[in-house]
């Protein structure tokens, strides 16, 4: 550090030398690796473009993105429920933390509107929580960084659903608030996360005694019956499940018959347990009409959908697909419907909440890279 000073100011990083720069044994040349596959998150998106582009940006995203058009649509589906990824920094509205930018405060209460209009309800899923619960971009990850099991980021955390809970309680299209998206085992400790459930489930208590209080499951090398073991609160209390035959090389070598025949012997059996238990209800809160078959026939998803769909219809609270409209096709459940790779039939009538994550709506982390 004697030829070279690195500081960092205002999320800049900078490299003063005296001298010179060059290339041959110069200590002004250095390296920088990124830490994360993948940096298309809000935090590295608002970052990257600076507040006033990031701003327009955001804004023409939100705008055009989701309609009222779409909860027509799910209606006319059979589809009665939302469930609405938020970040932590909505709480913060109209002018939150740098990077964030302001807007989806007013995004959340047009999608309120709108459910309310075509009589869908509407849960509030907190999918990045302040340092990140799980190192993904989808959290608002900075390259990769995980620091949410702190006391600051908790209380932090806890103060947003407050927020949230107290502003939408008495709206008539309120379900329920889920807790936190997707925390990581490998760095969220359990007693960490259950203390944190159960003071997000009294606050929530403390504004409505109904609203559903949805906690997902970790991910990575956990176990769901952890927090049925929690007694975390005592009524109206969700743990949600992600089942995706993917992200995994235990699927990798898969055939289409193998995916379908582990829907029915695996998650079947898993979900059927599940229920049976004293405790949580079951709700499957991601699953999606994808795997990694490289050569499936539109019959061939079909018969994957048709066997999601049967079994995830018997979780106790219901399921949510991921998501109304993506880039990738078979991640589109609008694509999927009109396109009939996905047959819903009747199967949205027999469980109690059929739900479509509105990825995008408020925040925007997995899309942003198609809509750039």
């Amino acid at each position: 550090m004697s030829a070279v000073d690195l500081a960092t100011l205002a999320n800049q990083l900078t490299a003063d030398y005296p001298g010179v720069p060059g290339w041959d044994a110069n200590a002004a040349t250095f390296g920088m690796t990124i830490v994360a596959n993948n940096l298309h998150g809000d935090y590295q998106l608002a970052n990257g473009y600076g507040h006033n582009r990031a701003k327009e940006v955001l804004k023409r995203h939100r705008n055009s993105f989701i309609t009222i058009e779409d909860f027509n649509f799910l209606y006319r589906h059979g589809i009665n429920t939302v469930r609405i990824p938020v970040g932590w920094w909505i709480a913060y509205d109209p002018d939150p933390p740098a990077p964030f930018i302001g807007g989806t405060l007013e995004a959340l209460d047009n999608a309120f509107s709108w459910a309310q209009a075509y009589s869908i309800m509407c849960i509030i899923d907190l999918h990045a929580a302040p340092g990140s619960q799980n190192g993904m971009e989808h959290s608002a990850s900075r390259d990769g960084w995980t620091d949410w099991p702190t006391s600051d980021h908790v209380s932090q955390t806890l103060h947003v659903i407050d927020f949230l809970a107290s502003r939408y309680a008495k709206n008539p299209a309120f379900l329920g608030i889920e807790l936190l998206n997707e925390p990581s085992a490998a760095t969220v400790p359990l007693d960490i996360l259950i203390s944190y459930y159960k003071q997000g489930y009294q606050i929530v208590r403390k504004h409505s005694s109904t609203a559903y209080v949805i906690m997902c499951q970790r991910i990575g090398n956990a176990d769901p019956l952890e927090l049925y073991q929690a007694n975390i609160g005592s009524h109206n209390i969700v743990v949600d499940l992600h089942y995706y035959n993917l992200f995994d090389l235990f699927f990798v070598n898969m055939s289409a018959m193998d995916n379908i025949q582990f829907i029915y012997r695996s998650r079947e059996a898993q979900l059927q347990a599940l229920n049976s238990v004293n405790g949580p209800l079951v709700f499957i809160g991601e699953w999606v009409n994808e795997w990694n078959v490289t050569n499936g026939s539109q019959k061939d998803y079909q018969d994957f959908g048709r066997a999601q769909l049967e079994v995830y219809n018997a979780a106790s609270f219901g399921w949510s697909y991921w998501t109304l409209k993506n880039d990738r096709q078979h991640w589109d459940f609008e694509w999927n419907i009109r396109n009939h790779y996905l047959q819903l039939g009747n199967s949205p009538k027999t469980q109690i909440f059929n739900t479509i994550v509105l990825l995008g709506l408020v925040c925007t982390w997995l899309y942003l890279h198609h809509m750039l």
